[in-house]
């Protein structure tokens, strides 16, 4: 705790390139191990933005899904192109698929981003525009899993006229944090104290810290994500991908920090404001039966939108990455969405 407390967390970017076993060359060369299953044609693209950035859009869909709406799919909170590679064959097979690494996450750029929650939103959801815009799509179905849920609704209330249909996967950042007078459950004195300890710090810095154990600790302690992907590997292809997304230059990361509250709450929870988004702008929201994210906020969204399209789907099996856990069903009902859109 003294070593935590006793320094500022702004010296140590310096030395832990060299410290953690990683470079951009090591995570595209982990995407391409996790894209090599991926069976139908794709373009791997940057995708310039303003001030210098770019994003890194992965493309797919053949000639038949001309003059469909284009399926667009942004992931989670340190997530990539890459998660997405047991779902672009069948998502693609009726429409143009777009999967785009975040500002800031994946092998897009990893820009400064402003501390004020208001304005890192910002910061993300405008990379999103103009990324539309230099693509050339007029409208899309707009698709966000954890983090790019949250985002694909605050990007639908700003731009509603380029949006067909929004689908939320088990999004993050909906709901208000409960009251704090609720003292049915009090948080233990050490838990607060060490959340205070940690606060300065970026959510994955202790995945940076162990430098050259890394690697080894994901496949240690998230098996589970390596099962998700059995059906495409074997061996430690999946865990290695994660590792390498996640231990780059904290940017998006850092963003989401500022975005977020005490244990993880939105500081700017999208159900205050889901009133700006248009009524005409259906909604569809994907929950597994097996997740541990409240499910509440899709039901308070039909609360909230009485006069609007709101569906909430549950898929049986799944847990938070439904998209993984249940991809055949996922898939499925996914693409069931999308039709009614064309």
């Amino acid at each position: 705790l003294i070593f935590l407390c006793g320094f500022r967390w702004c010296w140590i970017p310096n030395w832990l390139p060299s410290w953690c076993p990683t470079s951009q060359k090591d995570l595209q060369a982990a995407e391409t191990r996790m894209l090599r299953c991926v069976s139908c044609s794709f373009t791997k693209h940057f995708i310039p933005v303003s001030n210098g950035c770019q994003l890194w859009t992965l493309a797919c869909g053949g000639a038949g899904s001309r003059g469909k709406t284009p399926l667009v799919l942004l992931h989670g909170f340190g997530g990539g192109v890459g998660l997405w590679v047991q779902n672009l064959d069948a998502l693609s097979r009726g429409r143009p698929v777009f999967a785009v690494d975040l500002l800031g996450f994946g092998q897009s750029s990893r820009p400064h981003f402003s501390k004020d929650p208001r304005r890192a939103e910002d910061q993300f959801v405008e990379a999103v525009e103009q990324w539309r815009a230099k693509v050339g799509l007029e409208s899309m179905i707009l698709l966000g899993h954890n983090l790019g849920g949250y985002l694909a609704v605050s990007y639908s209330i700003r731009h509603p006229g380029r949006v067909k249909h929004v689908i939320l996967v088990e999004p993050w950042g909906f709901p208000e944090r409960p009251d704090s007078s609720e003292a049915d459950r009090p948080v233990p004195v050490w838990i607060k104290a060490l959340g205070a300890v940690f606060s300065p710090f970026n959510p994955l810095a202790g995945l940076r810290l162990v430098g050259p154990l890394g690697p080894s600790l994901v496949q240690t302690f998230r098996p589970d994500l390596r099962r998700k992907f059995t059906s495409m590997f074997t061996d430690n292809t999946v865990s290695e991908y994660i590792y390498h997304l996640n231990v780059q230059t904290p940017s998006g990361e850092a963003a989401f920090k500022s975005m977020r509250g005490e244990y993880g709450w939105a500081k700017r929870p999208m159900l205050q404001r889901i009133h700006r988004l248009r009524p005409d702008v259906p909604l569809t929201v994907v929950y597994g039966s097996r997740s541990s994210i409240d499910c509440d906020a899709g039901g308070a969204l039909k609360e909230l939108r009485p006069y609007s399209h709101v569906e909430i789907m549950t898929i049986r099996g799944a847990g938070h990455y439904v998209f993984a856990d249940q991809p055949e069903d996922f898939n499925q009902r996914v693409s069931q969405v999308c039709e009614t859109v064309d």
